[in-house]
């Protein structure tokens, strides 16, 4: 029958399928066998600890199949290496198939969904812009706008959010217009869903909910494996209305597995070896407990050895064989079928829609920015703020004298410093608040990491242009420095350019270190570095062999030297009338020029230079981040 043409053995033999093999075929049967999975300790090289100790077994499509086990026994870890969600500080050794075929990945990028035990959102994000995203950044590009609504529609629906969609997800429960704990829950449960996955994992899922919502979140769990798709789940205690809604049982004790089957199976088989579940008695609870890390029989032997080696002779083990024998056996032809008979226009393709997918990281950005204007509007007071006040300060200060020459000299020293100091600080938190959110989605496979840090940047941009525009403008026209308009234009290049290089700076030393504490510790020195060779503090010809490589890396020194040359090139007849008798008198503005070692011929050099380090640091940035993302 098998050697059939797909569409000949199709119609020949879909009035024979009873409704458990349409369920099978529809769906993907995952097995895995001498799975294995070690962490690597960071402090010992070569050392590593295993956390899943050679384990086979199954899930099928249309069961729901729900992994137990005590606190550490391995539950979660054994379930991120089924869905190839885990980091690089775990190995995992063994072999796990998708319907016989040997699967990977990538494979599983595009045909599971994994909801985390714990829920991370854009808390200024209502629940509808969030489905939203995440369908443009999941979904197939050819998906109509039209579809894509019915289908949120009708998931918001089904986890009953329907009447909070126009809801912030918000960061805290304590505020009755943002999602509680449980409501949260149910989101992520429904963007596992937008794609529709053929395998569903879920860690913890009716963690931090009360009884009601629990259920209600394991019945649609049913619901949806019912439509033959397969849905594996760690639990830490279900209750017993929870535990009767399970197919299948996976106990898991110490990292090895003690029991796989129903629940029936398991009460009589732990029954057989003397361990009988008292009547009333949760029976989670008491299988649970009994091969709980520590538990011991009455010879003082460990109850989750005895078991697990008992389990390894028994009949249910000798079915989990014959379901992996059969998924070897049939390979070839459960995948034509699975795919004969898969409709779903839902699934996630592998075409590169960078520019739609920047657009929506851009978007969502920017909700945050326009959702929470606080800590914009307040950096943007803070440049007026000081704008006026510096400015205040040097009204009638800047003229063409020999004090002019320090009071000039000092307003550029201002300019440069704000507009680089203050952005470079403020930078250092940003990307390591949403770093948690952006290494899950990373791993999913949502966007590559380059993508994400360019919306990131595109979104910063209007803020570095206001800002020292602003800032600019107030102080130059209130100390009074030079008065030509071509002059004006390109100081505020000269200062876009210098906050920009400053951000980028800011964000490669936020990504370089682990914590903002750490990437200040270092950023700091070489602040001050920068500072003493920006040229006003030091002669650049006196700098030590040793040390003048820095003014070529030193964007506050080409910042100063650029609007210096912006305010003393050209100028003549400086007056010396106020100047004392012992000092030199410097009559041209060429002379101010070579008195701090700048060159009136370098003003392009510097733009260009500038240009250069932006870019350095940036990629420098996006390479740590990358790095960051695939370490946990």
């Amino acid at each position: 029958m098998y050697v059939l043409k797909e569409n000949q053995w199709f119609s020949k033999t879909q009035a024979h399928l009873t409704e458990e093999d349409t369920v099978c075929l529809r769906g993907v049967t995952l097995t895995w066998r001498d799975l294995s999975v070690y962490a690597m300790d960071r402090g010992r090289k070569n050392m590593c600890k295993q956390l899943i100790n050679n384990v086979k077994g199954a899930a099928k499509p249309g069961d729901l199949t729900a992994i137990i086990g005590a606190s550490g026994a391995g539950k979660s870890s054994l379930m991120a290496a089924l869905a190839f969600r885990t980091g690089p500080e775990l190995l995992i050794h063994g072999d796990i198939r998708a319907n016989g075929t040997p699967a990977d990945s990538s494979y599983m990028m595009h045909n599971s969904g994994y909801m985390h035990q714990e829920d991370i959102f854009v808390a200024t994000m209502t629940v509808i812009e969030h489905l939203w995203f995440m369908a443009r950044m999941k979904l197939d590009g050819r998906v109509q706008v039209l579809d894509i609504r019915r289908k949120i529609d009708s998931l918001l629906r089904d986890v009953g959010l329907t009447s909070r969609r126009d809801v912030r997800i918000g960061s805290s429960d304590t505020d009755d217009k943002v999602l509680s704990g449980g409501e949260k829950k149910r989101l992520s449960f429904a963007t596992e869903l937008l794609t529709d996955p053929k395998i569903l994992f879920l860690d913890e899922p009716t963690t931090g909910q009360d009884s009601h919502s629990a259920n209600c979140l394991i019945s649609q769990l049913k619901s949806f494996a019912a439509k033959g798709r397969t849905v594996l789940c760690t639990i830490h205690q279900p209750s017993s209305t929870i535990f009767s809604w399970f197919d299948r049982i996976i106990l898991i004790a110490e990292g090895r597995v003690a029991f796989a089957g129903g629940i029936d199976q398991a009460v009589e088989f732990f029954a057989s070896q003397g361990y009988e579940c008292p009547r009333k008695y949760n029976p989670a609870d008491f299988l649970i407990a009994i091969v709980a890390t520590g538990s011991k029989n009455e010879n003082g032997e460990e109850i989750a050895h005895e078991i697990c080696d008992v389990f390894s002779t028994s009949k249910a083990y000798n079915e989990i064989d014959r379901i992996l024998e059969t998924q070897m056996q049939s390979m070839h032809s459960v995948n034509s079928r699975s795919e004969l008979l898969s409709d779903d226009k839902f699934i996630t393709r592998k075409e590169a829609r960078y520019c739609s997918r920047l657009y929506w990281l851009i978007y969502r950005h920017f909700l945050q920015v326009l959702r929470d204007p606080s800590v914009q509007i307040i950096r943007i007071l803070q440049k007026v703020s000081v704008a006026t006040i510096a400015g205040l300060c040097f009204v009638g200060a800047v003229n063409f004298d020999q004090l002019g020459i320090q009071a000039t000299q000092g307003v550029i020293f201002i300019l440069v410093s704000e507009n680089a100091f203050f952005p470079m600080y403020a930078t250092l938190s940003l990307i390591p608040q949403e770093l948690p959110l952006l290494r899950r989605e990373y791993r999913a496979g949502m966007y590559p990491v380059y993508l994400y840090y360019a919306a990131r940047i595109l979104s910063l941009i209007p803020g570095l242009i206001i800002e020292p525009l602003l800032f600019a403008t107030i102080i130059y026209w209130l100390a009074g420095l030079r008065d030509n308009v071509e002059t004006f234009g390109f100081t505020l290049l000269v200062l876009l350019l210098t906050i920009n290089v400053s951000t980028a700076c800011g964000c490669f030393f936020s990504t370089a270190f682990e914590s903002v504490p750490l990437a200040m510790a270092y950023l700091i020195p070489f602040d001050y570095i920068l500072m003493i060779t920006m040229g006003p503090f030091l002669k650049l010809g006196s700098l030590p062999l040793y040390i003048q490589w820095i003014k070529y890396i030193s964007w506050l020194l080409h910042s100063s030297e650029a609007l210096s040359i912006l305010q003393w090139n050209g100028v003549h007849n400086i007056s010396c009338e106020t100047t004392d008798p012992e000092l030199p008198c410097i009559t041209e503005g060429i002379d101010v020029l070579h008195r701090y070692d700048f060159d009136e011929t370098n003003f392009w050099m510097d733009m260009l230079s500038m240009i250069v380090i932006y870019l350095v640091f940036h990629i420098l940035a996006c390479v740590c981040l990358w790095n960051r993302c695939r370490c946990k």
